[in-house]
């Protein structure tokens, strides 16, 4: 695809950033109802970025990427345990040419593939009216969203040879525009969401209504949302959302009610989420027919010191036990790795009543 936007906006100046999205539950005839053969799967996103002071705000100089040379190594290991990654690429991966031939490496030897992940801060064109709620690129003007998008996707497509389908906004930040601008795009599937969780704190959106089912959304319905899985656990699950809610409200709260396993909420990842929590949520996300999980990570992670989940070689080692207890986890529960590629096709295949019964 031809890159629309390599320098400036569109005439006239775009208003400020937006405040954080409201993020509405789908409706119910807008999830997917995924075909029978496709079965129990879960996918994987690995957010692939630069590394940055996780202490600090964004910063636009901040585009090392030296944690991508760990990635060949850990996508054979994961590959070795039947996992397909799909690795969300941000703009300073693909504009250092080591860094993207790392990645093209790895695409070429299979059991991987490419999205982008769009970090405004380091993402051009740039625009000095964005403020702190510029970080979360939905809150952007939308010629500014849509021109950052465009440069992204053209960098990744001269880097890579390949027009990405898959997309996540950085810090999970997508807007009310997103959606559209994706399908506008060529884009056929979205892991923006973090199902459950509220970023209004400093501008980002509020996914509380969300759950962890994939919907379609966008024009007609032309691209799936396929949240981060998030379950609640405990005996006061049924109302998680609620209690989990209450309990923020009150110090330590949240802690409390997870130490005495009433509610805990519970994202598939195995940064800052203890491997039996996830084991725990795999099994009740089974039991109510949860029928396609998505993990994630980050790519610094890999490298001790790049980001609080990984701080020294303990917390690394730790990293790759969780992988083998949460995918003994899975395979007990007959989840199957699925790749980006198959899951657009299952969607494309999945009954939708919704407007005019648009497919992928």
């Amino acid at each position: 695809m031809a890159e629309r936007a390599s320098h400036g906006f569109p005439s006239g100046t775009p208003p400020g950033p937006s405040p954080g999205y409201d993020v509405p539950a789908p409706a119910a005839d807008a999830l997917v109802r995924w075909p029978e053969d496709f079965g129990r799967r879960f996918t994987l996103f690995v957010d692939t970025e630069e590394e940055f002071d996780w202490s600090r705000p964004p910063a636009r100089d901040a585009r090392q990427v030296s944690a991508v040379a760990a990635l060949p190594v850990a996508h054979r290991r994961l590959r070795s345990m039947g996992v397909e990654a799909t690795y969300m690429v941000d703009h300073p991966v693909v504009a250092d040419a080591r860094a993207a031939a790392l990645i093209s490496g790895m695409l070429g030897e299979g059991g991987a593939a490419i999205g982008a992940q769009l970090h405004p801060w380091v993402n051009p064109p740039f625009w000095d009216g964005a403020g702190p709620g510029g970080t979360y690129p939905g809150n952007l003007p939308r010629s500014v969203e849509a021109a950052k998008i465009d440069v992204l996707t053209g960098a990744i497509e001269r880097a890579l040879g390949r027009q990405p389908r898959a997309y996540r906004a950085g810090r999970y930040g997508i807007g009310p525009s997103t959606a559209a601008l994706l399908v506008e795009r060529g884009y056929r599937l979205d892991s923006s969401v973090r199902a459950r969780y509220d970023y209004r704190r400093d501008g980002g959106p509020d996914f509380r209504a969300v759950g962890s089912r994939a919907y379609r959304t966008g024009p007609d319905g032309a691209l799936v949302e396929l949240p981060l899985t998030t379950v609640f656990t405990g005996r006061w699950r049924g109302a998680g959302g609620h209690w989990h809610g209450l309990a923020g409200r009150v110090p330590h709260g949240r802690g409390l009610l997870a130490r005495l396993r009433l509610v805990n909420r519970v994202a598939l990842t195995p940064e800052d989420m203890p491997a039996g929590d996830v084991v725990e949520a795999v099994r009740i996300a089974a039991g109510e027919g949860l029928a396609l999980l998505n993990l994630s990570f980050h790519s610094p992670s890999l490298v001790p010191g790049h980001t609080p989940y990984v701080r020294d070689a303990g917390d690394l080692a730790r990293f790759w036990r969780w992988w083998d207890v949460v995918l003994d986890a899975l395979d007990a529960a007959d989840y199957r790795s699925a790749s980006v590629d198959e899951v657009i096709a299952a969607a494309g295949r999945a009954r939708y009543r919704g407007s005019r019964g648009a497919g992928l």
